[in-house]
């Protein structure tokens, strides 16, 4: 079991580095038990893409266009392999009390991948990229390389070595 998230992760910088188009990542959106009728959104679409490759690793580029249900973004929080965006959630979803992980990456069912996730609470959304337990091919950490926010949405860059 200690491999797998090695894998995935190896997996994932193998699908990205195939070739140079983006990936569309599919996260459901799973309501807390407590609030099943509060309205929340079916499921985000978030995007990644390889950068160019150049020799000795990998950069993964991302951004998340969520202003369908959220307000503009800021940084809450961050480190070398984490950062959380945060935004108050447009009224009609203010009640959603829900978290989302990934579902599909690309085309690929992804049960082990998880450094994309999102938590609805207090009428505000969490955007979360988390590297934590993801190695590259030489054993290292990958790390996030930047994060920003781009017209309100979050955008982002991470990657290793291989």
């Amino acid at each position: 079991m200690k491999r797998l998230p090695i894998l995935a992760a190896l997996g994932l910088a193998f699908v990205l580095c195939e070739t140079a188009q983006a990936f569309p990542v599919k996260l459901g959106v799973y309501k807390f038990i407590d609030k099943p009728d509060a309205k929340c959104p079916d499921q985000v679409i978030i995007t990644e893409e390889n950068a160019p490759y150049f020799e000795g690793g990998y950069t993964i580029n991302g951004q998340a266009n969520l202003s369908s249900f959220a307000e503009p973004f800021t940084i809450a929080a961050s480190d070398f392999f984490s950062v959380t965006w945060v935004a108050n959630l447009k009224k009609p979803y203010r009640q959603c009390v829900a978290t989302a992980g990934i579902e599909k990456y690309g085309d690929s069912e992804t049960p082990y991948l998880s450094h994309l996730r999102l938590r609805f609470i207090g009428g505000k959304v969490y955007l979360i990229l988390d590297l934590t337990g993801i190695r590259d091919a030489n054993g290292f950490t990958a790390s996030i390389l930047k994060k920003r926010v781009n017209a309100g949405n979050p955008t982002w860059s991470w990657g290793g070595s291989d």
